[in-house]
């Protein structure tokens, strides 16, 4: 008498979740499921190395093992797990022309597809200019500074008198021209110390520039303070000390200028004139213009023009450069200062 072959449950399966029982020749007429061993990987550098071998099931089939090639759940997230390599992360990537849903993307301007799901904006006319017009948009452009005038052009001649090096100039002329300069070097945010014997002179000046700031200061001679002077903060210190100025206690140093000014060429004029870099001459009598002609190395022509320059015209030279150069008041320094005067 056979014993009926028992099913387990419904759908043919052992209780455990194994391969459904097979006949064979165990007692009963029932084989157990063998279980799967698990996969080892080849060691080596073969072309097999790598590779998991597949275990035959009960009836001869090849089970493909978790983590091998092509089967097998990868973990998700990028993270390397024990089913085998991190999955890849990142946006889906689309066809060339395609979008997610299947739609054509509209290629842009540049011939490429639009790929994405935002709006396109809107779409305008581009400017156009040819060459004659482009020529109309220059600016003129120069070196930084406060102007001092116009050349005999009439373009702005600008004057740098913030440096970072140690910069004199002077001045062989009236007292007029060194107020202008003294009250322009203010207005580019420099500090302005003032060292005369006449301070009636410079009063007025003084109260008027920085509207209530003391952003021009006057002292007497010889006694100028150290002024601190630094790239945030440039000074400038302007000697009205006669014929025969004394050597100050404050010099030039970087961001702080110093501007000497002399009514009419004294004996102290050569050496001053030697050791600055920039020296300005306005009218001067045919005898001073000659010695000033020798000294700077000007031309015949240039060096006759000095005794008949006009009120507010200056003659800047330095070694290499000469301009005419003429100071133009506004009608707030007009105001303030009078019109251009070569005497006081």
């Amino acid at each position: 008498m056979s014993l009926p072959t028992p099913q387990g449950r419904p759908g043919g399966r052992t209780p455990h979740g194994g391969q459904p029982a097979q006949p064979g020749p165990y007692p009963g007429g029932v084989q157990p499921a063998q279980p799967v061993q698990p996969a080892k990987t080849l060691a080596g550098s073969g072309p097999g190395a790598g590779q998991v071998p597949q275990q035959p099931d009960v009836l001869g089939r090849p089970v493909q093992t978790p983590g091998a090639q092509g089967g097998g759940p990868v973990p998700q997230g990028g993270a390397p797990g024990p089913y085998g390599p991190p999955a890849r992360s990142g946006p889906a990537r689309t066809a060339p022309g395609r979008t997610r849903g299947g739609r054509t993307a509209r290629p842009s301007a540049g011939g490429r597809p639009r790929t994405g799901f935002g709006l396109i904006g809107p779409r305008r006319e581009r400017h156009a200019f040819s060459l004659d017009q482009l020529e109309s948009l220059a600016l003129p452009v120069g070196d930084d500074g406060m102007v001092i005038g116009i050349d005999a052009n009439g373009k702005p001649a600008v004057l740098g008198i913030n440096r970072a090096t140690p910069y004199d100039v002077t001045l062989i002329g009236g007292l007029w021209t060194a107020q202008v300069l003294a009250l322009r070097a203010a207005a580019t945010g420099a500090r302005v110390a003032v060292e005369t014997g006449r301070t009636q002179v410079w009063t007025a000046l003084a109260q008027a520039a920085g509207g209530g700031q003391p952003c021009i200061t006057l002292h007497d001679v010889g006694r100028v303070p150290p002024q601190g002077a630094s790239a945030g903060s440039p000074v400038v210190v302007v000697r009205d000390c006669g014929m025969r100025p004394p050597r100050g206690r404050v010099v030039s140093a970087p961001w702080q200028s110093v501007i000497t000014l002399l009514p009419y060429l004294s004996p102290v004029a050569p050496r001053l004139m030697r050791k600055s870099g920039l020296v300005g001459v306005q009218r001067v009598s045919p005898d001073e213009g000659g010695k000033i002609g020798r000294i700077m190395a000007l031309p015949q022509a240039e060096t006759a023009a000095l005794s008949t320059l006009a009120d507010g015209v200056t003659l800047w030279c330095t070694e290499r450069d000469r301009q005419f150069v003429m100071t133009q008041a506004t009608d707030a320094e007009t105001g303030l200062l009078g019109s251009a005067r070569r005497m006081d």
